[in-house]
């Protein structure tokens, strides 16, 4: 089933008189329960096009389609009920609110939808145990490690049980071994959920953790392969 499809995307920015063509008619397909990685070097277009497909942007020309919608027709209201009820979002640097415990920020995108509060908590417990974080519930985010903040970051993007989870650099911060138990997290949850993972990352050893890899260059979409994992039947986790 696909669940994301852009046609002949092209994104550009004006920057005085000069034309930046951050994306040049990319189409991508990517079917529900993949998981992708999106890598090429910096400027080349992987960023831009990532906010595309998080409704954070919106093409110059061509089609982006969520679940068969074309995002380039809705209003802002409803490109931000897409982004709280079909999209997670994970970053590098965590963005957890510092004063906030775990439980508190898993609750935030539900905030939005007036989700009465025995209801949030318990979605919110829920999905801190999906990451392994059961018992750290009321920890704030300097009483956790680097991998513990990420895990709540994902159990933020997870509570509201949505379909893709966009992942940018989300091992940057953290060590080897860190990122490894991240990276086996995610597939644990492209397996055991089907959610669909669209992940950013400079590191071919984290790429190598999903199931294909897309490659930009100059805002080109330049490589569409599985991973050697994959191809070879010895995908990890």
């Amino acid at each position: 089933m696909v669940l994301i499809e852009a046609r002949d995307i092209s994104k550009i920015y004006q920057l005085g008189d000069t034309e930046l063509r951050a994306l040049d008619r990319v189409s991508v397909i990517i079917e529900k329960g993949e998981f992708l990685a999106i890598m090429g070097p910096s400027g080349s277009g992987k960023s831009t096009f990532m906010n595309i497909v998080g409704c954070l942007d919106i093409p110059t020309s061509g089609q982006y389609l969520l679940e068969e919608v074309d995002v380039g027709k809705l209003t802002r209201d409803e490109l931000a009920h897409i982004r709280n009820q079909k999209l997670g979002f994970v970053f590098q640097g965590f963005n957890l609110l510092p004063r906030t415990s775990a439980l508190e920020n898993v609750q935030l995108p539900m905030l939005y939808n007036s989700v009465p509060l025995k209801e949030r908590n318990e979605k919110a417990i829920a999905a801190l145990k999906t990451v392994g974080l059961e018992g750290r519930e009321h920890h704030h985010p300097n009483q956790l490690s680097g991998g513990q903040q990420q895990r709540v970051a994902i159990a933020r993007a997870i509570v509201n049980q949505v379909p893709v989870i966009l992942a940018d650099e989300p091992t940057g911060n953290l060590d080897t071994h860190t990122s490894i138990e991240i990276m086996e997290l995610f597939q644990k949850l492209n397996v055991e959920a089907g959610i669909t993972i669209i992940l950013v990352t400079h590191e071919p050893d984290i790429a190598t953790y999903s199931r294909r890899i897309i490659r930009f260059l100059d805002g080109h979409l330049v490589s569409d392969k599985p991973t050697i994992e994959d191809q070879k039947g010895l995908r990890k986790g």
